[in-house]
């Protein structure tokens, strides 16, 4: 098993906390990263069995009783009513002068809606962590080789903890995807995973949450915001692709992120209220699902195709956001475009100063690549080291304040 970035977060969370949330899309090693580092005490039970599912919901608090604590309870978001007993179970134990630090341990898959209920019932009591699929870090074995992702010219310094790897290779990576089960499993069909995968999914969290009966209309949505991966998000043209009205495909894609299908990234504004009234970009979260769902057959084919700039960004959105999330962070990052066209692909911003990021599949990065970074010194904040992400295969300066980045190296 390969061992993940998280689990030394998950070890420091539960000294300080009673109850830990891990959330993420469905198969991508929650369950399993949480028995690995579970002592032989620790009781083990899944809402996706329906016996136990029907007692968490009509009997929370025989259910707590039958699992006492320490306890992994898996896909919790299917019994929203435990929350307020495991408070009534913490708050009683403290009362006692105990210390029931990582008594629960919880999973789910429906993000927001868990978010609802926790913190309703369990405020200052639970830690919220977000997990992804595997990290190129993670795959390679090298899990705790680095640290949340911010460009500095010291990174000229680092010693590289992989091994250049070619244009085609970095698109067999996109193409794979990062499902633990996808890379471990050397002899899987990877066209059956992916199709029952979604089959899993619209039956399971589509249809027993939000009672969508049409599932080939929302698979279509499905595949219609796949091929619009990186891009920034049109609406009406969205909905008039699956023919569907405006307020169903707004609907339809909230549940895409509830389900942490996809992550909406908002444009950089000074003024907050801006921020969410701009046009976002969507990112698949899995690039290997999203290379099934728009047909591309090959890591060849994938590299050559028409969404070859679109997947490597989305690829390396990708991989920022596990250098914060397997580290216990959460980035304030974003994307810039202007009225004048200026783009940058991603902003990272920390200390009031904003870090521009270049995504390039060129092999050979130039000052060009930079044009636009300087807009970024009219909005009244410091700007920081830029970086230009791309597939040159050692660091290098470009500039004053910037440098060139393997993107493998995120």
């Amino acid at each position: 098993m390969l061992e993940r970035t998280m689990k030394k977060v998950i070890e420091q969370t539960s000294k300080g906390f009673p109850v830990l949330l891990l959330t993420g899309q469905r198969q991508i090693g929650k369950t399993t990263l949480l028995e690995s580092m579970a002592s032989k005490d620790r009781r083990y039970v899944s809402l996706d069995d329906l016996q136990a599912r029907n007692m968490a919901k009509n009997d929370p608090s025989a259910f707590i009783q039958q699992y006492e604590p320490p306890v992994i309870i898996d896909e919790v978001q299917y019994a929203p009513e435990l929350f307020t007993y495991i408070k009534i179970h913490v708050d009683q134990h403290k009362l006692k002068g105990e210390k029931p630090k990582g008594a629960f341990w919880l999973t789910g898959s429906q993000q927001y809606r868990l978010m609802e209920g926790i913190q309703e019932s369990l405020a200052g009591r639970v830690a919220i962590l977000d997990m992804l699929g595997l990290s190129y870090k993670e795959i390679i074995e090298k899990p705790f080789a680095g640290e949340p992702f911010w460009p500095s010219m010291e990174m000229a310094h680092r010693k590289p903890f992989s091994r250049e790897l070619s244009i085609r290779e970095v698109y067999e990576h996109i193409w794979n995807g990062s499902f633990p089960q996808m890379l471990v499993d050397k002899n899987i069909n990877r066209k059956l995973f992916y199709s029952s995968y979604i089959q899993t999914y619209i039956s399971r969290d589509i249809k027993d949450f939000y009672n969508i009966t049409n599932e080939l209309a929302f698979h279509n949505f499905l595949v219609a915001v796949a091929a619009r991966t990186g891009q920034l998000l049109n609406y009406t043209n969205l909905a008039n692709d699956v023919d569907i009205d405006l307020k169903t495909a707004k609907h339809w894609l909230s549940i895409l992120e509830r389900t942490a299908i996809i992550q909406l990234l908002r444009p950089y504004s000074p003024n907050v209220t801006k921020r969410i009234v701009k046009t976002p970009k969507v990112y698949f979260l899995d690039t290997g699902l999203a290379s099934y769902l728009t047909n591309w057959d090959s890591p060849d084919s994938l590299m050559a195709g028409a969404m070859n700039g679109q997947m490597l960004e989305t690829w390396v959105f990708g991989e920022i956001l596990k250098s914060f999330w397997h580290n216990g962070d959460n980035p304030a990052i974003y994307f810039y475009r202007d009225t004048n066209q200026k783009e940058i692909d991603f902003v990272l911003e920390k200390n009031m100063t904003l870090y521009p990021i270049e995504v390039k599949k060129s092999a050979m990065p130039s000052r060009t690549d930079l044009r636009h970074f300087k807009v970024l010194e009219t909005l009244g904040k410091k700007v920081g080291t830029g970086a230009v992400l791309c597939l040159y295969p050692t660091v290098m300066p470009l500039g004053e304040d910037v440098i060139s980045y393997p993107v493998w190296e995120i």
